[in-house]
């Protein structure tokens, strides 16, 4: 069996009254591309901020390439290998795509703060080589011909590619992405799936969050089913499928 990745073990967050996760258990492979489903409402989004560091979970263990990441910051998270995107687009709007992912790559850069204000030339070589890479990840998600744009005026689907390359500027172990085809037709669909299939292949594993169940299905290696804040089903597509506790979450009523 291929080597578990993260491991997150009876994970529980309350917001007052409301139980968002409760028990939350998953286990995922490196190199596997694993994906989160569920209606509206069922945790899906409150379990990326979980691991994500924005927030804090009541119960639970959270360990990710061997390092506990328990309770950790932000920035914390994003230095030990994990990256991600966000169900509402978070760029920086107002400035050129090439920027944005160059923000992306400051998260792994040595200068310091002095090293900024007195410009060495350390410092000015590492800007340098953090413009290229940047420009690189652009080429690579598909958009170089949008580097001068402003992100702002970006299309939609160009602006989810952007921010897929922002966070792989971070050199991520794992990329979480919180609906990434949200609001594109089915030709970008298509192109994106592609496209993670390529960052998959390149070594990294992907945590997926998407409504669309057909590109779940056809592009996942296992799927975990969320309702309520509860997982009730986990395993390959195929399974999935013909779960009949998935099947009434989704429709209501059970499969007869």
């Amino acid at each position: 069996m291929t080597e578990a990745l993260l491991e997150i073990r009876g994970i529980n967050k309350r917001f007052g009254g409301l139980h968002a996760l409760n028990d939350v258990s998953l286990s995922i492979r490196r190199g596997e591309i694993y994906g989160l489903i569920g209606p509206n409402g069922a945790g899906k989004t409150t379990l990326f901020n979980v691991l994500t560091g924005l927030y804090q979970p009541d119960e639970g263990s959270f360990t990710f390439n061997g390092i506990d990441l328990f309770r950790k910051k932000p920035h914390v998270v994003v230095a030990s290998g994990i990256a991600r995107t966000f169900q509402n687009i978070r760029l920086f709007h107002n400035m050129t795509a090439l920027e944005n992912v160059m923000v992306g790559r400051h998260a792994r850069a040595k200068a310091g703060i002095l090293g900024a204000v007195l410009r060495s030339r350390r410092t000015q070589h590492e800007e340098a080589a953090i413009k290229q890479r940047a420009a690189q990840l652009l080429d690579y998600v598909g958009i170089s011909h949008r580097a001068d744009d402003i992100a702002k005026h970006l299309s939609y689907g160009d602006q989810r590619r952007l921010e897929i390359a922002r966070a792989l500027a971070t050199d991520p172990i794992l990329l979480a992405l919180d609906e990434p085809a949200a609001g594109m037709n089915s030709t970008e669909t298509e192109s994106l799936k592609r496209l993670m299939q390529t960052i998959r292949d390149s070594g990294i594993t992907i945590l997926l969050i998407e409504h669309d169940v057909k590109l779940m299905m056809g592009l996942c290696d296992r799927i975990a089913v969320l309702d309520y804040g509860r997982k009730i089903a986990e395993g390959v597509p195929e399974t999935i499928r013909t779960d009949p506790k998935v099947i009434e979450a989704y429709l209501g009523v059970a499969e007869s």
